[in-house]
């Protein structure tokens, strides 16, 4: 039973995270508007997001590393809950910038922690549950995404972001005391907070950076490509990074079974694929239906390559726990996070359709790299 509670707590944790984020990205163009900015400030936006993600991920880490992952969790999530109100009410743009910094540095660490203590809970269970949390936070970015777009559209930031603070503040409650309790043991000695000298979860990180990039990419554009060069409505066109939230979030669900009936390199493999074809479609569509179906479909391929790559780097043999999970999830992490704000500036040379078309091609590293994710399977006698 208490397996049961700890496990829906992590669920929780990663729900109100993939809320917030959803939320944030149908803010984008409102943003543009209020701020009167181009695309490449816009970038910078996105990349002050990232760069506070960058910057606070270490902390956190070590945080983590030091006193365990439920702790670290709940003070990231306390921290991060208001952040969309303070984007809200920054007058200009350098405000909103900072702004835009804190928020991306208490995500951060929330998602490093959240992680960490998905991976204490698989460890506990000798099972695979990561896709699924990850399922879990692509509903949340559905729900904040559509309906945190509809909201915007219709009230303004600061009442999308009020809304969304209280359901995330009251989740928290909910989860926060309930998470599992990971902390090291007292005679086990301390890990030394260095970078490994094993090339493999480097390579693995690779393999996370290629596949969060487009996540990223549809996260931050998908609303600005639909609006702007199709000509979509503020409320449908958050519905772009929406629509690909919500397979993402289908094919999470079903991620640890098909990793469990397959395999994870054969999983990858064909995630990689179909996220390949559904990039095309995105990149190539002349009508906002026709981007959000593509939107979609690579939604069901991007939807396992991250879990299993945090899996597999969170099992490495000979490797101690957490180290080659916290270099997977900085190299990830930094590609949702960082690549989005040089999508900003191309953006202002090229067409989002054909940037869109480039990142499909990106994914052939984790489909050439597949093998690396064996370590992400569970062999119970």
């Amino acid at each position: 039973m208490r397996l049961s509670s700890e496990r829906a707590a992590v669920s929780a944790l990663f729900l109100l995270n993939g809320l917030l984020v959803g939320s944030w990205s149908p803010r984008i163009p409102a943003l543009m508007e209020r701020l009167q900015i181009t695309e490449s400030r816009a970038g910078l936006l996105v990349l002050c997001l990232g760069l506070g993600s960058i910057t606070v991920m270490p902390f956190f880490g070590a945080m983590t590393a030091r006193s365990g992952s439920r702790q670290a969790a709940w003070l990231a999530a306390c921290l991060t809950a208001p952040s969309l109100i303070w984007i809200s009410v920054a007058p200009g743009f350098w405000t909103a910038a900072l702004a835009v910094f804190l928020f991306g540095g208490t995500m951060g660490g929330m998602d490093v922690a959240m992680n960490a203590n998905a991976v204490a809970m698989e460890r506990r269970r000798s099972r695979a549950i990561m896709s699924s949390c990850h399922g879990f936070w692509s509903l949340g970015g559905v729900i904040g995404a559509g309906l945190g777009g509809i909201v915007l559209d219709w009230a303004g930031e600061l009442v999308q972001g009020l809304v969304v603070t209280a359901i995330f503040a009251a989740g928290l409650v909910w989860a926060g005391p309930r998470l599992l309790r990971d902390p090291p043991a007292p005679d086990q000695p301390r890990t030394p907070l260095r970078l490994p000298r094993s090339p493999l979860p480097y390579l693995i990180g690779i393999v996370a950076l290629a596949s969060m990039i487009p996540e990223g990419a549809i996260l931050d554009w998908a609303a600005v490509y639909l609006e702007r060069e199709m000509g979509a409505s503020l409320s449908l066109a958050g519905w772009g990074f929406a629509a690909c939230a919500a397979t993402m979030a289908v094919l999470r669900f079903a991620g640890d079974g098909l990793r469990n009936r397959f395999g994870a390199v054969r999983t990858m493999r064909a995630s990689a694929l179909i996220a390949m074809a559904g990039l095309g479609i995105a990149g190539l569509a002349g009508t906002p239906p026709m981007a959000i179906t593509g939107f979609a479909l690579a939604g069901i391929g991007i939807a396992n390559l991250m879990p299993i790559a945090l899996s597999a780097a969170g099992n490495l043999p000979g490797m101690a726990a957490g180290v080659g999970l916290s270099v997977v999830t900085m190299m990830g992490y930094s590609g949702i996070l960082l690549a989005p704000a040089a999508i900003g500036w191309l953006a202002e040379h090229a067409s989002l359709g054909a940037i869109y078309l480039g990142l499909g091609v990106l994914l052939l590293l984790p489909l050439g790299l597949s093998r690396l994710v064996a370590a992400a399977d569970f062999h119970r006698d």
